[in-house]
């Protein structure tokens, strides 16, 4: 493939100092790797922050196969994700800022993708991919809403944010599920399954792989596991190890047993490529989290300030690896370019060839990747990326315009409308300039500003009431038989919403600590 001019690029990505939603993508005249048609891997755990892998600078938690993985790929280090879970979800997907998918929550029907989101699958499946996914969907449980109506082919998913969880409204998993030995969606009923959910959702996904390799069918598996998020419930023997350890409590040692459990099976997948002599023309992708770090962060956090659900560099950036041997990406190499979740969506559309709408045209803001991935010393423009936790209480969109939120650039980042942050000099994000960059904070803010009038029209489930009873727990029970007491039923009912009796996601999990030990 040759390479754009820069011109020709610069066109295609949208001029320097816009935002990302501001300009849409255009392929034109791109050429692609369409001939080869890689099998796809994508690999993103819950939860876990780029500071939790040891060859990320962790010093306790033991991550082999990653490490091993970052000798052979190349490493995006200004890899961007959403705050929170759905938002980042929705993102991956589309291709777009979660908030134009109508996705400004985990739970409330506010993690609804919107029905008119042409997805990543959608897009793979219109040039002969087998699409699949194994582990934690969260962009909404109702029939319209799951993978199997979003392109996926193979779907082995729990339901809601999280296995177990209960909220009000469509947002809910199995009922009495729990990491080890859930009951699972498979391709359209539930399976009772024996084992730990990480080792369950790797195993489908090389099981299902070794199919449509059989088969001869090029694949794109999609595995985002729900570990390692809270609850930490684990099998005893995966997290003694780190018992004991300095600043390490229970809590933060189930927490690094779950992630060294994912290395395990990322490691188990690797090798199974090898073995079936696919490994060459398989782009393997590792997201390290899908948003900020969690309970890793009081040991490691890469230096940055701020975790899951802030819009500190703490909040959003990750890292990103990618491995394809048949290309040409170089291995053991590092780009600082600044990137996206959103970028996944046309780097793949330009690897495999797919034809994309007007309307897809449109819709995806990100930028191909693969300048970068052949050559990391690529020109790349210097964008801006808006981040929003939202999470805001019902009816008050208006009255959180700024709250939580930044936008930057590879340089600065306005955070909540008043801190300025050179990123170059103060990577922490300790020294708020704003005083020093009055022009430099009045750009990002034009821009946000923009920004923020275009979501608008877009925030489709900011007043949508869910069902009273969560529909996964309402498919377990049709296929199981049983059913809700009263007090679930209550927990289950939209009607909480109003009355300010919606849980957090910590608090739920801690109720749900609290009973176990009762």
């Amino acid at each position: 493939m040759s390479k754009l001019n820069r011109r020709a690029f610069l066109k295609a990505a949208g001029v320097a100092g816009t935002t990302l939603a501001l300009q849409p993508l255009s392929l034109a005249g791109m050429q692609s790797y369409a001939g080869m048609r890689p099998n796809i891997v994508l690999v993103m755990p819950d939860d876990v922050g780029c500071g939790d892998y040891a060859c990320l600078g962790n010093p306790i938690v033991r991550t082999p196969s990653v490490d091993a993985f970052k000798t052979q790929s190349l490493l995006l280090t200004q890899f961007h994700v959403s705050p929170t879970c759905s938002p980042c979800r929705a993102s991956l997907m589309s291709g777009r800022h979660e908030f134009k998918n109508g996705v400004t929550h985990t739970i409330l029907e506010r993690e609804r993708m919107s029905l008119k989101t042409y997805t990543l699958a959608q897009m793979l499946k219109s040039v002969g991919y087998t699409t699949g996914i194994f582990g934690k969907w969260h962009l909404g449980d109702e029939a319209a809403y799951r993978p199997e109506s979003r392109g996926f082919d193979e779907v082995y998913i729990h339901g809601g944010g999280g296995i177990g969880q209960t909220y009000p409204g469509s947002c809910g998993d199995a009922p009495g599920n729990t990491n080890i030995h859930p009951a699972l969606w498979h391709n359209g009923k539930f399976e009772k399954t024996t084992g730990y959910c990480t080792d369950l959702f790797f195993a489908q996904a090389i099981k299902w792989m070794d199919a449509c390799r059989t088969a001869g069918k090029p694949f794109f598996a999609y595995i985002p596991p729900n570990a390692a998020h809270a609850p930490h419930v684990v099998p005893e023997e995966y997290y003694q190890q780190y018992l004991g350890k300095p600043g390490v409590n229970e809590d933060t040692a189930k927490f690094f047993g779950m992630v060294e459990n994912i290395d395990t099976n990322f490691g188990i997948l690797l090798k199974k490529l090898k073995e079936w002599d696919i490994e060459d023309n398989t782009l393997v992708i590792f997201i390290a989290g899908d948003n900020g770090g969690t309970s890793g962060t009081k040991i490691f956090n890469c230096g940055m300030r701020g975790n899951k659900g802030t819009a500190y560099q703490g909040g959003t950036r990750t890292m990103t690896f990618f491995r394809w041997p048949a290309s040409g990406i170089p291995a053991a190499t590092e780009c600082d370019a600044l990137s996206a979740h959103i970028d996944i969506f046309p780097t793949l559309a330009e690897i495999t060839g797919a034809k994309l709408s007007d309307a897809v045209k449109k819709q995806v803001e990100g930028l191909s990747l693969w300048p970068v991935l052949k050559n990391p010393k690529a020109e790349w423009p210097d964008r801006m990326l808006v981040h929003h936790v939202g999470r805001w209480a019902k009816g008050k969109a208006a009255e959180s315009k700024y709250a939580k939120c930044s936008i930057q650039n590879s340089r600065f980042t306005l955070v909540n409308n008043e801190e300025l942050y050179d990123l170059k000099a103060d990577p922490g994000e300790t020294k708020n300039v704003i005083a020093e960059h009055p022009d430099v904070a009045a750009k990002l803010r034009a821009a946000y500003d923009r920004w923020w009038e275009q979501v608008q029209p877009l925030l489709v489930n900011e007043e949508v009431v869910g069902p009273k009873m969560n529909p996964f727990k309402e498919l377990y029970w049709k296929q199981f038989g049983g059913g809700p007491d009263e007090r679930l039923l209550d927990r289950m009912n939209p009607e909480k919403e109003s009355a300010g009796a919606v849980p957090s996601d910590k608090s739920a999990a801690a109720k749900r600590k609290n009973k176990r030990k009762q």
